[in-house]
């Protein structure tokens, strides 16, 4: 796949499926997130802004999705948002992941936000690396932050600030 054949368009909820499949590709890699399982629709609906969610579509079909989660509820954070970003198996390392996350970057700031952050296990170099590419920093590592199958996992903390003027 071409990155100029990848659209990417705001996500619906008929896309759940699809998303949720990608989902469960990242959490079966055991690098992408500590959830165990994909939620439904609605679970995962309450916890993600309803504003930048994106998928990424090649040749008729999700290759790709991105989406922020609030940082806090508190008024003073309103522009500070979590970033997550998926990509099919069948995308990797194609140039999915950088459309998504530029693309969202550009939403993001167009809704008022002006710091996004990732959190991204050490081991996943892949998500660490297109993070720096688009202008995230790393802020430090959090130290056996929580439990996955028993053993303790540090999280890389990343984040990307808007030029303000």
């Amino acid at each position: 796949m071409a990155r100029a054949d990848l659209t990417i368009r705001p996500m619906r909820e008929l896309d759940w499926e699809s998303v949720r499949a990608i989902y469960i590709q990242g959490i079966a890699t055991g690098n992408a997130t500590f959830a165990a399982s994909a939620p439904e629709w609605r679970d995962w609906d309450k916890t993600h802004l309803p504003t930048c969610r994106l998928v990424a579509e090649a040749d008729n079909a999700i290759v790709g999705w991105a989406a922020l989660s609030p940082y806090s509820q508190r008024e003073v954070y309103s522009g500070v948002a979590e970033v997550s970003v998926y990509v099919a198996e069948t995308g990797r390392g194609r140039g999915v992941g950088s459309a998504l996350l530029s693309a969202l970057i550009r939403t993001s700031e167009e809704q008022g936000f002006w710091t996004l952050q990732a959190g991204i296990f050490p081991e996943n170099e892949a998500s660490i690396q297109l993070h720096r590419r688009c202008g995230f920093r790393i802020v430090g590592t959090r130290e056996r932050i929580g439990q996955m199958n028993g053993r303790w996992r540090d999280v890389v903390l990343m984040e990307r600030r808007k030029t303000i003027a």
